[in-house]
């Protein structure tokens, strides 16, 4: 069962909640999947069974098409935030490091283009791999944060927190006012350009803040549905 943890592998004295998500964060992912960039973040939710984590071999939906990864970087939240103020905010993350949000990308083609939502896409179970998390205080500014994502040793998605629509503060801050985020929530902040898809036997490798590094293997497919 999944638990959030450190960068030592000890848990972390948070229960696990949901993963609140943003969705076309950054202006050239939106434009790569010929999607209208948005006025304000749009928000979706991930429950608690989308999470796993990096350190098990990923398994991909089965039968339900394309999976595509995207990178992103994850926050830990450690105290309350309901309607909280963008200069407050920061203050309940208490950890960071990055996250797969794993895309049924033909299923969530078919949703768009029928007006449903994305949840059959987006929120399944394993959905939301992450790795372990490191304390705000040992990274550089949320803010100007690299990371990036290889596969096979070729790089696909390398970004900076700089090129957000939102900042952070200003994202968490609109998160709560739609959802009053919990201790042991998650919080994804949206991927840059390069998404694409994940197959057997893919090999990953993560880094963050040019001092993390995290890998990952794609074990095969998990059972349909």
């Amino acid at each position: 069962m999944y638990q959030h943890l450190d960068l030592q592998g000890h848990p972390l004295p948070y229960a696990v909640g949901k993963v609140v998500c943003v969705g076309r964060s950054y202006k050239e992912h939106a434009q790569e999947l010929n999607n209208p960039v948005p006025e304000q973040p749009l928000l979706f939710i991930k429950p608690a069974a989308s999470l796993v984590g990096l350190d098990a071999p990923l398994l991909l939906p089965k039968g339900l098409g394309a999976v595509h990864h995207e990178l992103e970087v994850a926050l830990l939240i450690g105290r309350r935030l309901c309607h909280a103020e963008p200069g407050h905010a920061l203050d309940a993350v208490v950890g960071v490091g990055l996250a797969l949000d794993l895309t049924l990308r033909e299923v969530q083609e078919q949703l768009k283009a029928k007006g449903q939502p994305w949840e059959r896409a987006k929120a399944f179970d394993g959905s939301c791999p992450v790795t372990p998390f490191a304390l705000p205080e040992v990274v550089n500014d949320l803010q100007r944060l690299d990371f990036a994502l290889s596969v096979n040793g070729q790089q696909r998605q390398a970004g900076n927190t700089a090129m957000m629509m939102w900042s952070i503060g200003e994202l968490l801050a609109e998160m709560s006012r739609c959802f009053t985020l919990n201790p042991g929530d998650v919080v994804l902040t949206g991927t840059p350009k390069g998404v694409a898809e994940l197959g057997a036997g893919d090999e990953l490798d993560m880094q963050l803040d040019g001092q993390f590094h995290f890998s990952a293997r794609v074990a095969g497919e998990a059972h349909a549905g």
